[in-house]
């Protein structure tokens, strides 16, 4: 049985959403989150952390465990029409697709999760995988579940960001994501959050995807982070990443046993 999309469902409700990242793909992670009961998604950062196709079936199929749970994939600019394939197949009801730059690339992304039928034009067909129970997908409710794909973007390009309002009339998009790190790259200011045409930049992508009826999300590290973008309007939130967490406890032990042990 197909599972109902938890990010798509609080998207049509107008309530806000909230996510936590994680670079390994180690479903023993998805359990400890998961038993939290506070979060909507995971993303998986698969631009970032290894992983291969059994690893997303474990980890899509360990979602599938809590109610109320979904699952996002950043995907690799390329290809990522066969990773967003794959991880809607294992289970995974959100991609988030990196370095869009123009409209093509945008509907490229809208027609890699959608059905291939006259109304939809995507490109899912029928596929033996584990989010259908792997026979019996020819169905309407397949058709529906690949409707309520959530599309993401990462707007994190300079073309991106000039030509913002092309890209978001694109039919099918419904989150975007401003990514500083890339943009201050593409704008020759790499390392530079907090650079003027950053910041600018930033306060654009939201006020605009808002505007359109798009929902903008904001990564952030700690909860305090997130009132500045409350005042801009923003209500989902991707907050921490197991690899920062890992990085600040060890650091914190570290000066901390040190400390005790009158090490320098």
């Amino acid at each position: 049985m197909l599972r109902p999309n938890r990010i798509r469902e609080k998207l049509t409700a107008g309530e806000p959403t909230v996510g936590t990242h994680v670079l390994s793909i180690w479903p023993g992670l998805v359990e400890l989150i998961g038993n939290i009961g506070a979060y909507d998604y995971i993303e998986f950062l698969g631009e970032y952390g290894p992983y291969d196709l059994f690893s997303l079936d474990a980890f899509g199929r360990t979602i599938a465990i809590y109610d109320g749970l979904s699952a996002m994939m950043k995907v690799d600019q390329e290809p990522r029409t066969y990773l967003a394939e794959r991880a809607i197949g294992a289970g995974f009801q959100s991609i988030l697709f990196t370095d869009c730059r123009t409209v093509d690339d945008v509907r490229e992304c809208v027609r890699a999760v959608r059905p291939e039928t006259p109304e939809d034009g995507g490109i899912n067909g029928v596929a033996m995988r584990r989010v259908i129970g792997y026979v019996g997908g020819s169905s309407p409710d397949w058709v529906q579940y690949l409707r309520d794909i959530v599309v993401a973007l990462m707007i994190e390009k300079e073309p991106a960001v000039r030509n913002l309002e092309d890209l978001l009339a694109v039919p099918g998009v419904d989150m975007v994501q401003f990514g500083p790190g890339d943009f201050s790259l593409s704008i020759g200011h790499v390392g530079e959050p907090d650079h003027p045409q950053v910041v600018a930049a930033r306060k654009h992508v939201i006020e605009t995807a808002l505007a359109m009826d798009i929902a903008p999300r904001a990564e952030i590290l700690t909860a305090d982070q997130a009132k500045p973008y409350l005042d801009m309007g923003v209500r989902h939130f991707c907050i921490g990443y197991d690899v920062s967490i890992l990085d600040r406890q060890w650091r914190t032990n570290a000066d901390e046993i040190r400390d005790v042990l009158d090490i320098a």
